[in-house]
């Protein structure tokens, strides 16, 4: 299978040097991974400078955020301007927020900068893949997208790390600055070998549908990222966010029918593949917050690994990922996006499940067997769906169809962190709250009572720590089984996709 005319008539793909873009886009989208969890071993680091310990939770919040309520914006300008210069936007945002937080003098500064750094996030990812659509065939796709999958995998284990190496032994302010000179090769490797013609013609921007869309999503986004952490989920500011947040999106669709050009059409809810795989999309996101927050949690805090041992335990999902990812072209050109898809999400819901059988007796191994496992599903759900999506379109619709995609990953992600979250949070409330009489008395007044057996060491008294791993392990299988809820999700979302998927046709 070659490149589409639409394709081919917009000179995607032709005079693009394929091996330079791609290095470039995988190389964006490490910078973009990394600071996700770069940061998250640095904190303590960060605050002793900085001051603000009860606002660092935000740190990663406003990040994801402002990253995900940007991504279907991104994807419509694709489609109007071209892949180039939006790529470039969000490049150079995400360097200059980058610079702010390597110079922050507070905690307000630095937490403002990583909404900058997430506003050019916001458009790296979908932006990348968009043109990883544009220049590889259906039969390349999944190798390609393997590539990047890995890179967002092998993130979530490299980032702790290197934060905490970068805090040590440097500056927690080198985390930020290291971004520079990598994210400036990368948009110069982008200017000279990656190439497209756009037609340019006036274009009616929907800035009404916009700020909807944008403000709707980051109320909803928020509301899930804090319920039940900065405010209780059934607390005034949790109503009053969701009210008005689902006000703002039941509106957005009435606008959106009227607007000339629509910045996220209707019609991307409208047809079977598309709706299919961006909920596939919200399950991929999910499960993978579950795995890369829970895993290395239960490794160290229930078996008593190291933090390293802890993250290598969660680096077989990212071997599992890439490797069925780029296998899965060669099964979906044979039997179909969706039932390679199918296939994927019995591995999916055989590593959730595996998960579930882990105690304080088993050994790491056995935790790094169902990350692996589940990662093969992974990537044979996840991408042969995106290239399903992306097949569904030509040119000068794929930007949108895959921020789409992007959005619902991302949306995902944020709901995952909320429901896990609270599963955790109500059964060590629980527990702590009823200890047994041995116990009553013994633990840590105010500080969290799992960092007796987080951090790479217990000390400490010997009751506490067996009954704070006790709990912990009880917590993280409540969040273990939840995951298998959530995996099955994936098979009724693969079944709304038809068997055979074809482009849509547009009047």
């Amino acid at each position: 299978m070659t490149t589409s005319a639409t394709d081919r008539a917009k000179g995607v793909g032709l005079r693009s040097e394929r091996g330079p873009v791609l290095g470039a886009v995988m190389l964006t989208s490490a910078l973009v991974a990394l600071d996700s969890t770069i940061i998250a071993t640095a904190v303590p680091t960060i605050v002793r400078d900085l001051g603000g310990f009860s606002q660092f939770p935000w740190l990663f919040s406003i990040y994801l955020l402002t990253q995900a309520v940007t991504v279907p914006l991104y994807g419509k300008f694709a489609d109007v301007l071209g892949r180039k210069p939006v790529m470039f936007f969000g490049v150079a945002a995400f360097l200059l927020g980058s610079v702010l937080c390597g110079v922050a003098w507070s905690m307000p500064v630095l937490i403002a900068a990583r909404a900058i750094q997430g506003i050019g996030a916001g458009a790296v990812q979908p932006i990348g893949m968009t043109m990883i659509g544009d220049l590889y065939t259906v039969e390349e796709r999944a190798r390609v997208q393997g590539y990047l999958a890995g890179v967002w995998a092998a993130a979530s284990v490299v980032g702790p790390t290197l934060g905490g190496v970068f805090a040590e032994y440097l500056s927690w302010r080198w985390i930020f600055f290291v971004n520079l000179p990598l994210g400036a090769v990368a948009a110069w490797m982008l200017w000279r070998k990656f190439a497209e013609r756009v037609d340019r013609k006036p274009h009616r921007i929907d800035y009404t549908g916009a700020a909807l869309l944008t403000v709707g999503c980051s109320l909803l986004i928020l509301g899930l990222l804090e319920g039940g952490v900065a405010w209780g989920w059934a607390s005034a500011p949790s109503l009053v966010i969701f009210g008005f947040g689902v006000v703002l999106l039941v509106t957005f669709p009435f606008v959106e029918r009227r607007a000339a050009e629509p910045v996220l059409p209707l019609w991307v809810f409208q047809h079977r593949t598309l709706i299919g795989g961006n909920l596939i999309a919200v399950v991929v996101g999910a499960v993978l917050m579950g795995m890369t927050s829970y895993l290395p949690t239960f490794a160290e805090g229930v078996l008593g690994t190291g933090a390293l041992v802890a993250g290598f335990s969660l680096a077989a999902l990212t071997v599992g990922w890439p490797i069925s990812a780029s296998l899965s072209g060669r099964v979906y050109m044979r039997i179909g996006f969706r039932d390679t898809a199918l296939i994927g999400s019995v591995f999916i819901i055989a590593g959730a499940a595996l998960t579930t059988l882990l105690s304080a007796d088993s050994a790491v191994w056995q935790a790094a067997a169902a990350a692996f496992v589940l990662g093969l599903g992974l990537g044979l759900a996840s991408s042969p769906t995106v290239v399903a999506v992306q097949s569904t379109v030509g040119w000068e619709r794929r930007g949108v169809v895959t921020a789409t995609n992007m959005f619902s990953r991302s949306l995902g992600s944020a709901v995952g962190a909320a429901v896990f979250g609270a599963i955790a949070n109500a059964t060590l409330a629980d527990r702590f709250a009823h200890p047994p009489a041995e116990v009553a008395g013994r633990l840590p007044a105010t500080a969290d009572p799992t960092s007796l057996v987080l951090g790479g060491h217990a000390a400490g008294d010997p009751v506490a720590i067996g009954f704070v791993r006790s709990a912990l392990a009880d917590a993280t299988h409540h969040v273990f089984l939840a995951l298998v809820a959530v995996a099955v999700l994936s098979v009724v979302a693969l079944l709304l996709m038809p068997r055979k998927t074809e482009q849509l046709t547009f009047l």
